[in-house]
């Protein structure tokens, strides 16, 4: 059963097929277009306090990725690469060429993939809440027990049970991830909490996967063969539970233009601080007429609705 969905106003909605998945996209506003990825275990309503505050200047563009939200779940493809070509080939499918990129964790770590495999998709990355691929291993070890509680996530069987039965699992996480206990309704709590539950499978194959094929990859030095050419800033809250600061250091000689600014805020930004992402957001991107591309209508059988 197809749950409710929230709506945020003047955000559209629409399913467009990419890789045999049905994605869907909200938008909103008008300008150049930024594409958001959200993290887990939330979908496009995490940008909705950014909506009100960015939308007079550009086009959002906050697909749920897959096994999210409202798109399509399938057991298969939550690779970090798969992820990736994903997102290049929904963008290939809303006729995207280029984009600004504003990611928030799981979605962020997807992005520095994307921007590392498709540099010329992409104008600027916005990375909160993640590190980068070139974390020192000692700085990674040193934090690596911030991570504890995936551990009851990932593992087949027991990560789709923990998500699909212990729904306080996921609420203590979110609510652990702000600063401020009022940056959360319990609406909010309960819609993001519900769609980990909707979609456990997904949620239990996203972390395994991060197991099995990039933490092997960041142990083994694996990305230091790989140079980031987009400018890349990382937003970092400093009461993060999860990530460190000094995870960001190591990443001298791998991009050209990347810096890492910490800021007052939790784990959920976008939640936390959204005046402070959106401030953010406006002081890197540009929004003259040179950065304004025509929107594209939504093409034939796309299903379009205004929430």
């Amino acid at each position: 059963m197809q749950r409710p969905m929230p709506t945020v106003d003047g955000v559209e909605h629409r399913f467009v097929e990419a890789r045999g998945v049905r994605f869907h996209v909200a938008e909103a506003g008008e300008g150049p277009p930024l594409l958001f990825l959200h993290g887990f275990p939330q979908h496009w309503y995490a940008w909705r306090h950014l909506v009100p505050l960015l939308a007079n200047d550009y086009r959002l563009l906050m697909p749920d990725l897959r096994g999210a939200g409202w798109s399509g779940a399938p057991y298969r493809g939550y690779a970090t690469r798969d992820r990736a070509s994903d997102i290049l080939a929904l963008m290939d499918a809303l006729d995207l060429d280029r984009a600004g990129l504003v990611a928030h964790e799981w979605g962020a770590w997807a992005a520095f993939r994307l921007c590392l495999d498709a540099p010329a998709r992409f104008s600027r990355l916005l990375a909160i809440n993640m590190i980068h691929p070139w974390p020192r291993q000692r700085a990674v070890l040193r934090n690596a027990w911030r991570m504890w509680h995936t551990a009851l996530w990932e593992y087949p069987l027991l990560g789709g049970a923990v998500l699909r039965h212990w729904p306080a699992f996921t609420r203590y996480h979110l609510r652990r991830g702000v600063t401020d206990p009022s940056a959360w309704t319990r609406h909010d709590v309960d819609e993001f909490v519900e769609s980990a539950r909707h979609h456990a499978h997904a949620g239990r194959a996203l972390h395994w996967q991060y197991v099995l094929r990039d933490i092997p990859a960041l142990a083994t030095g694996r990305f230091k063969r790989r140079h980031l050419t987009v400018p890349t800033t990382i937003l970092f809250g400093r009461d993060d539970f999860m990530l460190a600061p000094d995870m960001l250091t190591g990443a001298a000689g791998h991009a050209d233009a990347l810096d890492s600014r910490t800021v007052p805020g939790g784990h959920y930004l976008p939640n936390d601080s959204p005046a402070l992402v959106a401030d953010t957001i406006r002081s890197l991107f540009p929004t003259g007429e040179e950065a304004r591309p025509p929107r594209t209508p939504p093409t034939a059988g796309a299903q379009v609705r205004t929430g």
